[in-house]
């Protein structure tokens, strides 16, 4: 019976292979005892990496801030001492302007994210301030429309820059001038249009341009490239068109 089994193909099968199906056996075993640890190592690695690619990140924009908001009070204030020689019975009111813009900044700087409406009204603030000084002879506009109140969020004092270039350069003669702001938002889609004239006489005006180059490298950190800017320098006008998506309130 035993030379039957061992006629058998089946047996022979069995019987030969059995140190190979052992083997198998044990590589399978291996591979399925290995692989999640393996799995879970490359996780820890690529996890470590993207935690420090953020912290990065993180501490270049603290930097830009940091660099920005010197600029934006040196701004501020040259605006305050413009004001004050022309119209000085309205420095007291103005430099409490000043002082709520300065608070602000100031409770946002440690913030990633601010409500939109909190800083539609920081730029609100600053375009009184400017309209103050520079309202009797520039036509200034600014009008913002939001589809969805309280629900979304940006990043502090990221449009200001603009806002502040425009002023800044659309406003530099004496002849007549324009700076127009425009703030959409439909379906968390933001778009910034800013619009300043150029006067054909202008003074020159001391510009760093640090406001414009930091943030646009914090628009590049934060979002890479789901962003659209859009400059153009025209003859008679200066045109910004900025798009993103915002984020929205959890």
């Amino acid at each position: 019976m035993l030379d039957m089994f061992s006629n058998c193909r089946l047996y022979q099968n069995s019987h030969q292979r059995s140190y190979v199906y052992q083997l198998a056996s044990v590589l399978g075993t291996l591979v399925c005892i290995l692989s999640p640890i393996i799995v879970f190592k490359f996780y820890r690695i690529h996890r470590k990496q993207t935690d420090e690619a953020l912290l990065f990140n993180q501490m270049q924009l603290n930097s830009l801030k940091g660099q920005l908001n010197p600029h934006f009070l040196f701004n501020t204030f040259n605006t305050l001492y413009g004001i004050s020689l022309e119209f000085p019975e309205r420095t007291p009111d103005l430099i409490m302007k000043v002082s709520q813009l300065m608070r602000y900044q100031l409770e946002s700087n440690n913030k990633q994210c601010v409500s939109l409406e909190d800083e539609l009204e920081f730029i609100n603030s600053y375009v009184q301030l400017e309209k103050e000084r520079v309202g009797y002879r520039c036509d200034i506009t600014f009008d913002s429309k939001i589809d969805n109140e309280n629900a979304y969020k940006i990043s502090p004092m990221l449009l200001i820059a603009f806002i502040e270039n425009a002023f800044k350069h659309g406003t530099c003669a004496i002849e007549k001038c324009f700076v127009r702001i425009f703030i959409t938002v439909e379906k968390g889609n933001l778009h910034l249009h800013v619009v300043n004239s150029i006067p054909t006489k202008k003074t020159d005006v001391v510009s760093t341009k640090i406001g414009l180059k930091n943030t646009i490298e914090r628009l590049n950190l934060i979002y890479g490239k789901d962003y659209k800017l859009d400059i153009q320098d025209e003859k008679n006008t200066y045109i910004i068109d900025l798009k993103l998506q915002l984020k929205k309130f959890v």
